[in-house]
């Protein structure tokens, strides 16, 4: 990893957090706590994605990132149930 990767990394994870802080603060997305806590979690995701990747280097080793990738896609799914159901039922 170079320097100017790390710097376009932290980029991207002060933007999603910007992002998902937007989301949650805004009265208009309170009409829609279904699509907004969708939202913050894809946001989440995104950002375990870039901690992952670029932080701990898994960038360099694509069997351990695509390991990771999936536990990441089973776990946002769990969460994404966790929150959905009781807003159904």
């Amino acid at each position: 990893m170079t320097r100017k990767s790390l710097y376009i990394a932290w980029g991207a994870l002060i933007g999603l957090s910007i992002g998902s802080t937007l989301l949650t603060a805004d009265a208009i997305w309170a009409q829609w706590p279904a699509i907004t806590g969708i939202a913050v979690l894809l946001l989440a995701w995104q950002k375990a994605r870039i901690i992952l990747t670029c932080y701990l280097g898994l960038a360099d080793a694509p069997t351990w990132r695509q390991g990771f990738d999936f536990a990441l896609v089973v776990l946002f799914l769990l969460m994404l149930g966790l929150y959905l159901i009781p807003q159904w039922v």
